[in-house]
């Protein structure tokens, strides 16, 4: 009698939902749920710095998935060139510092915001920290890779959980570095006063 040989099908995680499988909040071998947070477990506004540049163009905003496989954009995306280095939002340890699924990848445990607490993501990253390092709000935790992104253009993928729970990362952030600050009136010089 011959035997027969039986392949059993894994589907392919969304590569957020592997990001929270490398969580060591996660149990071995189990699928986290994703959607969006508990009323009873708020963010705190505890970033301090964008994660690239000053303010950022935000090419894609979050959109929570209405079930664990569901579609949805389980973070934001925000233009960068290949290079520019990208920050710590907020202080913390560095959970996670490699490749996942071929992309360059920094997870930062953040100090002081819950139980469990709030990690933030950001990818494609060529990391400049190893895992287990203390960082500072605005500390250089790598810089953007020229290849990997998600975005038509180079952009980083910010993202933010909570246990399996993934968040919008722009709720770390207070108002005013969500603001676009004021209009600014500049002198105009040589040009002559308007006639009475």
């Amino acid at each position: 009698m011959r035997a027969m040989r039986c392949t059993r099908v894994i589907p392919a995680l969304p590569l957020g939902l592997a990001l929270a499988v490398l969580s060591p909040a996660a149990g071995a071998g189990t699928v986290p749920a994703a959607g969006p947070a508990a009323p009873d477990a708020p963010v705190p506004t505890i970033g301090r710095v964008w994660p690239v540049g000053v303010r950022p163009t935000v090419l894609r905003g979050w959109e929570p998935p209405a079930s664990r496989y569901g579609r949805g954009h389980r973070g934001v995306d925000l233009a960068a060139p290949a290079g520019t280095p990208v920050r710590a939002v907020a202080t913390g340890r560095v959970s996670f510092a490699g490749r996942v699924a071929g992309k360059g990848t920094v997870s930062v445990e953040l100090r002081d915001s819950g139980v469990p607490p709030l990690r933030t993501t950001y990818q494609p990253v060529r990391p400049s920290v190893a895992k287990g390092a203390v960082v500072e709000a605005g500390a250089v935790v790598g810089t953007v890779e020229p290849a990997g992104s998600h975005c038509a253009a180079t952009c980083v993928h910010w993202g933010l959980l909570r246990g399996p729970t993934y968040l919008d990362p722009l709720s770390l952030l207070p108002p005013e570095l969500l603001r676009r600050p004021p209009s600014r009136l500049l002198p105009v010089l040589g040009v002559p006063p308007p006639e009475a």
